[in-house]
């Protein structure tokens, strides 16, 4: 019994080891698992990261661009116009024309009171009517003593009056005819005085000196108008007005690259109020003198082609040609920057920004247009004009990758 109690408490070591050991290597697939469930989703999720980068965007570009010798600054200014004022000094009595009204030469604008040199003219044309009507008395009374010296002379011959009557009858003709002479010059005077009362009444009609458009109005119905503006309150122009067929842009040119300009060179000329637009400009003159603060020479450019969009005082940038635009050439191209452009398995490839991703895009890619190079049109993922494409794209770029765009 003592043999068999004693066998009973002996321990079994192999098998508590073996359970020991299971339970070691279970840690350790743990951790290995752990571990590896880490470390992918650490790649994972840094592969899917943003990856930040710098954008351009696709243009519009112009042929043109490639021939452009020189770009200026400038404004639309018109070479006929005038601020219209009146000589004489009155009350504006009547307005007859507004902002953008169109006039031609010699139309009544405007009209200051005029009632008293009015008065002058008509009393002036009756003075005339007066001088006529006394003429008219004239030329009778020298009719008559006409006829009473050929009565006078043919009695004389025949000895039937005295040589004294005779006298009298020659006295009283050349004093006709001396009335005659006074009177015609009363009518000059006369004449003369109406056409001076006229001035007088044509001075208060404010009148367009040439064909043109009005631009500002300075003056309203009652206001003082005088030739200078002496007075206080008072206005000296009426109106401001242009001519629009002689719109041309002034362009201030660097006095170092004056030489690139010439008399009749072709030029481009694009309006900030109408940018999408290209208009066609010439130089004329350039004006004999430099701006010493600003070392720049002004250049006349012409419009080519009138546009009735085109208005005095727009800001212009005119591109100065090497050689004419041909006209299958004028129409905007789309350009993308050369640095947006790279080679990925034999094609040439951008990388447009689209919804936080960079979208790979095939493209062709034309003439070299200014600073963009053209892109051909023709397949539907082509970039447009606004798309923001990725500047110098790595190797690690790839589509669809997720970009974040790089605050400039």
């Amino acid at each position: 019994m003592a043999g068999e109690d004693l066998s009973r408490l002996r321990i079994e070591r192999s098998g508590a080891t073996t359970g020991r050991r299971r339970g070691r290597w279970g840690k350790w697939l743990l951790l290995i698992m752990v571990l590896a469930c880490v470390a992918g989703g650490y790649f994972y999720f840094n592969s899917r990261a943003a990856i930040l980068v710098e954008v351009a965007v696709v243009t519009q570009a112009y042929p043109s661009q490639a021939n452009t010798l020189l770009n200026a600054t400038g404004y639309v200014v018109a070479q006929r116009k005038a601020a219209v004022a009146s000589k004489a000094t009155g009350r504006l009595e009547w307005l007859g024309v507004r902002e953008g009204s169109m006039v031609r030469e010699n139309d009544v604008l405007a009209r200051l009171e005029n009632k008293d040199m009015v008065a002058a003219l008509q009393q002036a044309q009756a003075n005339v009517a007066l001088t006529q009507a006394n003429l008219e008395q004239g030329d009778a009374e020298m009719r008559d003593a006409q006829r009473a010296l050929e009565r006078s002379r043919d009695l004389l011959q025949k000895n039937f009056v005295s040589a004294a009557a005779h006298d009298v009858a020659v006295a009283r003709h050349e004093k006709a005819r001396a009335a005659i002479n006074g009177l015609k010059a009363s009518i000059a005077v006369a004449q003369a005085n109406v056409r001076a009362a006229q001035v007088s009444v044509d001075q208060t009609l404010i009148r367009a000196p040439f064909d043109g458009v009005i631009l500002t109005k300075n003056a309203n119905v009652g206001d003082v108008i005088t030739p200078f503006s002496s007075a206080t309150g008072s206005q000296a122009a009426v109106v401001t007005m242009a001519d629009m067929n002689t719109l041309e842009v002034e362009a201030d040119v660097s006095e170092a690259s004056v030489g690139k300009v010439k008399v009749e060179q072709p030029c481009e000329i694009q309006l900030d109020a109408l940018p999408g637009e290209r208009f066609r400009g010439v130089v004329t003159r350039t004006v004999p003198t430099v701006d010493r603060a600003k070392a720049t020479i002004n250049v006349k450019v012409r419009f080519v082609d009138k546009d009735a969009r085109v208005l005095p005082e727009m800001s212009a940038k005119v591109a100065f040609l090497s050689k004419e635009t041909p006209e299958a050439e004028r129409a905007p191209r789309t350009g993308v920057t050369p640095a947006a452009v790279v080679d990925r398995e034999g094609r040439k490839v951008v990388f447009v920004v689209r919804e936080g991703q960079a979208v790979q895009v095939a493209l062709q890619t034309g003439a070299v247009l200014g600073e963009a190079l053209e892109v051909k049109q023709g397949q539907s993922a082509v970039p447009r004009p606004g798309d923001k494409v990725v500047l110098k794209p790595s190797e690690k770029l790839r589509d669809g990758a997720a970009v974040s765009v790089a605050a400039k």
